[in-house]
C-alpha cells in the first residue's frame, strides 16, 4: 500500500509539472506588478490591457528616466518596483544591467535582429522617433515666421525663434539625449564631427536658457502656446494630434530622423518576478505588439502597423541610423559638453 501511494504521488507530481509547463514555468496571472515608467499615457495604456488579461494588480509610478534610474540604484537589494518600463535605451541598458534580472522574453528570436535583446536583460518593445520637432503654428505667426518654412534642424537657428524653443536636459532625459545624438549624427560633414558640435553650440544659444526638466513639459508647453518649438519625440506629439490638437504641426528633420528601440527590464530581485517575466513576454507577443500599435510608438514587430492616422509611413521620412555603441561610449563626455554649452 505504501509503495502504491508513493507511485501515485509521483504520477500526480509529474502531471502537475506537465500541466504547468515544467518546474520552470511561471505562475500565470494574479498578484501585483509594480512598474516605474517615464512613458507617455498611450504606452502606459498597454499595461492596463495586460492587467485586465491576466488579473494582475498593476501599479504604475510615472517619473522621468533619470529619477527611475536613481530609484533603481538606491533600492538595490530591496527593490520597490518590479519593472523599469521605457527609457531603457542602449546606453542605459548597459549602464544599469547589474541592477537588472537576466531574462530573455519568449518570442525574442522572432524579432528583427536589430531589435532583439542584446545583453540578456533588456526587452525591446517599440521604436521611438527621437527627432520630432513640434511647432505651434499660432506662435510662429505671432513671431512673424512662416510655419511652412520650417523643415528641420537648421531652421531652429532662425533668430526670431531665440528663447521660444523648449528642450530637455540631455544629461537626465532619455528623449533629450536622443535628440542630441540625432543632431550630432546629421548636422556635420560626417557623423559626430566638430561641425555637428558647432551646430549644437549655436542651437544652445537659441535656447536662451530654456531647459526643461520634464519631457512632458516640452510638448504640453508647446501646444499651450508657451513655446514656438518643442524639441520632443514622436510618441506624445502624435498623441496630441490624435486628440485633436489643431494648432500644432509635427516636423521630422529633413536632415535625418532616427528611430531608437525602447526597452524594458526586470529589476533584479523583483518581488513579483513571475508577473514581471509575464509582462516581458506579453510586450513582444502579437497581442502586446498590437496594443503598442494602438499607441503612438512604432512596434518592433514589423508585421504590426500603427493605427494612428497621424503617423506617416517611414518611407515618407528621411530615416537616419545611429551608431548606438559609439554614442553609448561617449555619453558622459557628450552630456558634460552639452551642459557646458547650455550654460554659456
Amino acid at each position: 500500500m505504501k509503495k502504491f501511494t508513493v507511485v501515485m504521488l509521483v504520477l500526480v507530481t509529474a502531471l502537475s509539472l506537465f500541466a504547468s509547463g515544467g518546474k520552470e514555468a511561471a505562475k500565470v496571472g494574479g498578484g501585483e506588478l509594480i512598474i516605474y515608467s517615464p512613458n507617455s499615457d498611450t504606452l502606459l495604456a498597454a499595461a492596463d490591457v495586460f492587467a485586465a488579461k491576466y488579473g494582475v494588480d498593476v501599479q504604475v509610478l510615472s517619473m522621468g528616466t533619470g529619477e527611475v534610474a536613481e530609484r533603481v540604484v538606491a533600492e538595490a537589494g530591496n527593490p520597490q518596483a518590479d519593472v523599469w518600463y521605457g527609457g531603457v535605451n542602449f546606453a542605459n541598458g548597459n549602464k544599469y544591467q547589474d541592477y537588472f534580472e537576466q531574462y530573455v522574453a519568449k518570442g525574442n528570436d522572432k524579432l528583427p535582429e536589430a531589435y532583439r535583446n542584446q545583453n540578456g536583460c533588456v526587452t525591446r518593445y517599440c521604436c521611438d522617433g527621437s527627432a520630432a520637432l513640434l511647432i505651434n503654428v499660432d506662435v510662429f505667426k505671432q513671431l512673424g515666421v512662416d510655419p511652412a518654412s520650417f523643415k528641420g534642424y537648421k531652421d531652429l537657428l532662425n533668430p526670431k525663434l531665440k528663447g521660444h524653443i523648449a528642450m530637455g536636459n540631455a544629461a537626465a532625459s532619455s528623449s533629450a539625449w536622443a535628440e542630441l545624438t540625432n543632431m550630432l549624427l546629421v548636422m556635420g560633414n560626417k557623423p559626430y564631427d566638430d561641425k555637428a558640435w558647432e551646430f549644437v553650440a549655436d542651437f544652445c544659444k537659441q535656447l536662451d536658457g530654456v531647459i526643461l526638466s520634464s519631457s512632458s513639459a516640452i510638448y504640453k508647453g508647446t501646444v499651450n502656446g508657451e513655446y514656438a518649438v518643442g524639441v520632443s519625440y514622436e510618441d506624445p506629439c502624435v498623441s496630441l494630434l490624435d486628440n485633436g490638437a489643431s494648432n500644432v504641426k509635427l516636423v521630422y528633420p529633413a536632415e535625418g530622423a532616427v528611430w531608437l528601440p525602447a526597452g524594458a527590464a526586470i529589476i533584479k530581485g523583483a518581488k513579483n518576478m513571475d508577473n514581471a517575466k509575464l509582462f516581458m513576454d506579453w510586450l513582444i507577443s502579437d497581442e502586446g505588439q498590437t496594443e503598442i500599435g494602438k499607441s503612438t510608438a512604432r512596434p518592433v514587430n514589423p508585421n504590426i502597423k500603427n493605427t494612428s492616422p497621424n503617423m506617416i509611413p517611414m518611407t515618407d521620412i528621411n530615416v537616419a541610423y545611429e551608431d548606438l555603441a559609439f554614442c553609448a561610449a561617449n555619453k558622459e563626455a557628450w552630456q558634460a559638453k552639452f551642459a557646458e554649452l547650455v550654460q554659456k
